[in-house]
């Protein structure tokens, strides 16, 4: 072999090495890139239908789950892409160990079931209705299969699942922790207790929602709404922003007491209307107060520039506590579903939760406040900075709200809306008389101490 033929082996060699790192390069990097491919693709809305029915010594769990969900389960196809039901079965089981049973936690009282046995697990049309009830659902899952023969793309069918767990007794207290928010991008679950002899509840949750309880009892629902209205309280920018503004310039305890007082007993009144449905429903009243939730902020912000007193601070904290109210009702629409037959208890017990946090806030934010006036701005000069800047978050929330606000229509002026206004009117003509009364109360006795000093 000449020079000539030694070098055209090398050349042939380093290419062949070269193209060989290259795709594995690109391969590399569409791995690390996460490119989608068709067979992992996460979908955007996954829907969960689920039913929970003790009976005897056994409890029964149905779930429907669309299959487009059930990832990196490799299901038999035939043709463009059908599904291959006569040697589906093997792989629909797989998925239901994978996806549903190995994601669901069901507690007997305190304690953890055992692993569920996979009673059925079987495909349906997009169209069927079964799951509309408990009965539908079990004759239908039990009952006969689709067709062999029948065309059904792979990712347009749901897959029905009965699940079979041993239970000490149908009457025990029974809790669920459906893990299924990794099954898409957005994940609603509609599930049905159905205890023996005892109205269904039903839940509708977004991702994971923790463990819940199906039949609470009171100091369980009291301590999930405590739990709730804590973090409510420390997790609302806004409500903080708010809570900031009325104690940047009152600081001593005496006057905090009244200020915290009006707001609590304000939010406490509105929060409770809402949640026995005194609350307009409509779709435009949502941005309405969160609107106003920013208006108040930038309101008390600029009072703070201009110079606040103590008098009428605590009548604003009254009169924005009632809107803020309406916003931590918001936040309590959807939990109260976990309630179960404690409605009150829940709604004292999400507001105790919020004056624990705005407590938590006040102990953290006065001794800050007191800290920045002694040694790092005279305290006339960092209310007016920070109060700006508060107004300044407050100003861009509120055009951004009002926006929003503006592209819902204006309420038909009809009996309802006329209704519940004057409700709505008596109720605040009440309250301001009660206002009216109280400060005239407090002047009173101010006027009598100032008396005393001076007769002293």
């Amino acid at each position: 072999m000449d020079v000539r033929e030694k070098q055209a082996v090398k050349t042939v060699g380093f290419t062949f090495i070269t193209r060989r790192i290259i795709t594995l390069f690109v391969t590399m990097l569409i791995c690390a890139l996460g490119f989608p491919t068709a067979a992992h693709e996460i979908p955007n809305d996954v829907k969960v239908q689920a039913f929970v029915r003790p009976s005897g010594q056994q409890l029964q769990l149905l779930v429907r789950v669309p299959l487009i969900a059930m990832r990196e389960v490799d299901f038999p196809r035939r043709g463009p892409g059908y599904l291959d039901l006569a040697h589906a079965d093997a792989a629909l089981r797989n998925a239901a160990t994978l996806w549903i049973a190995d994601n669901i936690e069901l507690y007997e009282g305190d304690t953890r079931l055992a692993y569920p046995r996979v009673a059925d697990a079987r495909v349906s049309l997009p169209s069927d209705k079964s799951f509309a009830s408990y009965q539908e659902a079990l004759a239908h899952v039990t009952g006969p299969r689709l067709p062999n023969n029948l065309e059904l793309y792979w990712n347009q069918g749901l897959l029905d699942v009965r699940l079979e767990y041993p239970i000490r007794s149908e009457q025990s207290d029974f809790s669920i922790h459906p893990r299924l928010a990794r099954l898409g991008l957005q994940v609603v679950t509609a599930l049905q207790f159905l205890p023996p002899g005892g109205a269904v509840r039903a839940f509708e949750f977004h991702g994971d929602a923790g463990l819940i309880r199906l039949d609470p009892r009171w100091h369980q629902a009291a301590l999930r709404f405590v739990e709730a209205g804590f973090f409510h309280i420390l997790d609302g920018t806004d409500h903080l922003l708010f809570i900031l503004c009325l104690v940047i310039p009152f600081r001593r305890f005496s006057t905090l007491v009244l200020i915290v007082t009006s707001f609590t007993v304000a939010h406490s009144i509105t929060l409770i209307a809402a949640a026995f449905g005194f609350a307009p429903s409509a779709l435009w009243f949502p941005p309405l107060i969160e609107t106003l939730i920013a208006i108040s902020i930038v309101y008390m912000a600029l009072e703070n520039i201009v110079g606040a007193k103590v008098q009428r601070r605590w009548m604003i904290a009254l009169a924005f506590g009632l809107v803020h109210g309406f916003g931590f009702s918001f936040a309590l629409r959807e939990t109260l579903q976990f309630a179960g037959a404690h409605l009150v208890t829940s709604l004292l017990s999400f507001n105790v939760g919020v004056e624990l946090g705005q407590l938590l806030v006040l102990v953290l934010l006065v001794p800050l406040l007191e800290m920045l006036f002694r040694f790092v701005v005279a305290e006339r000069i960092g209310t007016i900075i920070l109060s700006a800047l508060v107004a300044h978050t407050g100003w861009h929330w509120m055009i951004e709200r009002a926006d929003r606000l503006s592209k819902f229509p204006f309420p038909a002026l009809d009996a309802a809306l006329l209704a519940s206004s004057m409700r709505w009117l008596m109720a605040a003509l009440t309250l301001a008389g009660l206002v009216w009364l109280v400060h005239g109360m407090l002047r009173n006795r101010q006027s009598r101490n100032v008396g005393t000093k001076n007769d002293g």
